[in-house]
């Protein structure tokens, strides 16, 4: 039996017209925001790039577990190690400790000296697979 015959909607046009296709922001020609040289491009202002950019510094995380009976926020103060798409590596400088924190429970991070938002090397960004 032929696909039309099987497919009742085989043919059909939609019920309204596809958006037009447009450039990401900061592209040339593309409406949104402005892309500063040196600075991280508004689509890739991410709080673990952010985050990475500031590796070494020493920050207090607060964080926040819900359902928990034990304790529902913590603060982790610590060095920053590393930092991914879903989790921030600290090291605590006093114990030796160092802390696996998934990026789900940060709520905010404070910084004990002023952060590094631009990347030190003209042109370089970090690229990663979309989402």
């Amino acid at each position: 039996m032929p696909y039309a015959q099987q497919n009742p909607y085989y043919g059909m046009q939609p019920a309204y017209p596809a958006p037009p296709m447009q450039p990401p922001a900061g592209v040339a020609g593309s409406k949104g925001g402005i892309n500063v040289p040196g600075m991280l491009p508004i689509e890739e202002s991410y709080i673990e790039n952010i985050l990475r950019l500031n590796k070494g510094k020493l920050v207090e995380v607060f964080t926040t577990f819900e359902n928990n009976r034990e304790w529902n926020a913590k603060i982790f103060k610590g060095v920053i190690e590393a930092a991914g798409r879903d989790h921030l590596i600290l090291s605590d400088p006093q114990t030796g400790n160092r802390y696996l924190i998934p990026m789900v429970y940060v709520d905010y991070v404070i910084f004990s000296e002023p952060i590094d938002y631009e990347y030190h090397f003209p042109g370089t960004v970090a690229r990663y697979a979309p989402r």
